[in-house]
């Protein structure tokens, strides 16, 4: 049996990356996958080629209005969701802490964090009359291990860290799991930003270097964390920080 059989999904960010690779799994794990994301064409094109499992909504998750139509074309669509990846992110260029514009925080803490406070406003009251469910966020070793030149991205995702073990804490007596899943750098179009370096073989040899087992994270790693996380094989795992860094934060 797949492990996803007869869940339904909401994907975040949904149309590449990370993201992309969470929905694909999902659906060949037997999931009903809403995508969303600003990308519209490329979210289209992805569902298109998900069939009838897959439904594209466009949303910025910065905005409360659009996390609910979300919500709701889920619903709609193919009901109350099981399984929430708020895995939608976005980060500032590699560069010294004071560098970094006031707007470019904003949305920034906006995207990354004030979306988890709209899609539990959205998702947490479904999920408790259904008494279950599973919200997954995506943080980052960044919120764990933080280096120069990231420090207000280190923040927002160590804020989607701890977020996601408070809300752990207290969704826990409502059946609601939630975890954080923690991908080192990886092979995104975010790439350059987070090296604040152009994207070429030898600038990645330097940050490759700093994970032991020799390679950046790929949108397959982190789906496949997704998928086990969202299961009911990891009933009893909540409140974690997962890591899928190739031992970067050891």
């Amino acid at each position: 049996m797949r492990q996803l059989e007869g869940k339904i999904a909401i994907v975040t960010g949904g149309a590449a990356g990370f993201g992309e690779g969470i929905a694909r799994l999902y659906v060949a794990q037997g999931a009903r996958v809403v995508i969303a994301d600003l990308q519209a064409a490329a979210g289209r094109a992805l569902a298109a080629e998900l069939g009838d499992a897959a439904h594209f909504q466009p949303c910025d998750v910065s905005s409360r209005a659009d996390v609910e139509a979300l919500v709701a074309a889920c619903v709609d669509r193919f009901g109350a969701p099981d399984i929430v990846v708020n895995n939608a992110g976005t980060t500032h260029d590699n560069q010294p802490m004071l560098d970094v514009d006031e707007a470019t925080f904003d949305r920034m803490f906006a995207v990354n964090v004030k979306s988890i406070y709209h899609m539990a406003q959205a998702v947490v009251p479904l999920m408790r009359e259904r008494r279950g469910g599973v919200i997954l966020n995506v943080g980052s070793t960044a919120g764990i291990r933080p280096r120069p030149g990231l420090t207000w991205y280190n923040g927002s995702k160590g804020a989607v860290n701890l977020l996601s073990k408070s809300m752990a804490v207290e969704l826990g007596p409502d059946g609601i799991r939630v975890n954080a899943i923690c991908p080192v750098m990886g092979e995104t179009g975010l790439l350059a930003k987070f090296m604040g370096v152009p994207d070429t073989p030898e600038n990645r040899a330097r940050f490759i270097a700093t994970i032991p087992l020799g390679r950046l994270c790929r949108a397959s790693d982190v789906a496949a964390a997704a998928a086990y996380l969202a299961s009911d094989a990891a009933e009893f795992i909540s409140g974690v920080e997962f890591p899928v860094d190739g031992g970067r934060t050891v």
